[in-house]
């Protein structure tokens, strides 16, 4: 008695064909709930690398605005090329901490 009260809904047709047509949508079909969480993911991660980059571009453009004066470009080939001028003596000073070592590469 109690198996035929939970059975007598899926006697009708139209509540097995809605209970078919749900599983069908969310899991089996090419637009299914599960594909849109994973590309919904994929969109979230596609929008923090973008972020990510947008911010390494501000910062690359801040540089480049640095090195298009005369002072910013002195700058650079003084401490990246150690470049000097006529008669001007340069002194490297190099810590322990900051040397290439096999241990700190």
């Amino acid at each position: 008695m109690l198996k035929s009260k939970f059975l007598k809904p899926l006697k009708n047709v139209f509540i097995i064909i809605f209970i078919l047509y749900a599983i069908w949508m969310l899991f089996l079909d090419s637009n299914s709930y599960l594909i849109h969480r994973e590309l919904n993911n994929d969109i979230d991660d596609l929008e923090a690398e973008k972020e990510y980059y947008i911010k390494e571009i501000n910062k690359d453009n801040k540089e480049i605005k640095k090195l298009s004066t005369e002072e910013g470009i002195e700058k650079f080939a003084r401490e990246e090329y150690y470049m000097k001028r006529e008669n001007e003596e340069i002194f490297i000073i190099e810590y322990e901490d900051s040397l290439k070592t096999k241990h700190n590469e």
